[in-house]
């Protein structure tokens, strides 16, 4: 498999992003809270997209962001980050299930497979929608990525949004490689199915294979 020029120019928006994050997050370690309020800005929607596909509460992940942030600043200095949304995702997933634990009279802990029907198309539309007009066409496309199962949907997400290759997605979803593959194969599989001949291009502006 060979890199397209799509993905090229991918992989450098990503790299180029993750290195004004960085950026920030290093002044954000030397005390200066307005890079960090700066960073916190440029990461909100995404871990808010993301958390959705755990919880429909949407004050409850407000409320998770912000006790999150709080904790990443109280312990910026002893954090040591690479890639800066890669570390700010999997700490929403811990910051969520640590929630999710100590309030389970209120909120068990959510069958992580079983709980598409919670996300109200907020974890992978608003990517879509971005500086786009609504349509009927995405709708139809961004249905059917909701349709999809949550860890396919996770994988979908993660790959495709946040520019994470499978190694990278092994290690955040705790799973292996060959794992990672076969959800982002169903899930490819799926959307191809749901999705008219019509429409195929429109999908293929979101996932390039």
């Amino acid at each position: 498999m060979y890199l397209t020029l799509t993905d090229l120019n991918k992989r450098q928006r990503i790299a180029e992003e993750n290195a004004v994050l960085l950026n920030l997050w290093q002044q954000s370690q030397a005390g200066d809270s307005l890079s960090f309020c700066q960073l916190a800005d440029r990461l909100y929607r995404t871990l808010f997209n993301y958390a959705t596909s755990y919880t429909s509460d949407r004050e409850f992940i407000k409320d998770s962001i912000q006790e999150l942030l709080i904790h990443i600043w109280e312990k910026r200095e002893t954090i040591n980050i690479q890639f800066v949304s890669i570390y700010f995702l999997k700490a929403m997933r811990n910051q969520l299930l640590q929630e999710f634990r100590r309030n389970n009279t209120a909120r068990p802990l959510l069958d992580l497979d079983e709980i598409d029907e919670l996300s109200d198309y907020q974890t992978i539309e608003t990517e879509i929608e971005k500086n786009e007009v609504y349509s009927k066409n995405q709708v139809m496309v961004r249905t059917a990525i909701n349709d999809l199962p949550r860890r396919q949907k996770e994988a979908v997400f993660l790959k495709y949004f946040e520019g994470m290759d499978n190694e990278q997605i092994a290690d955040f979803m705790q799973v292996n490689r060959q794992s990672v593959a076969n959800l982002l194969f169903k899930a490819i599989s799926a959307l191809k199915s749901a999705i008219p001949v019509s429409h195929i291009l429109l999908l293929s502006a979101i996932i390039t294979v």
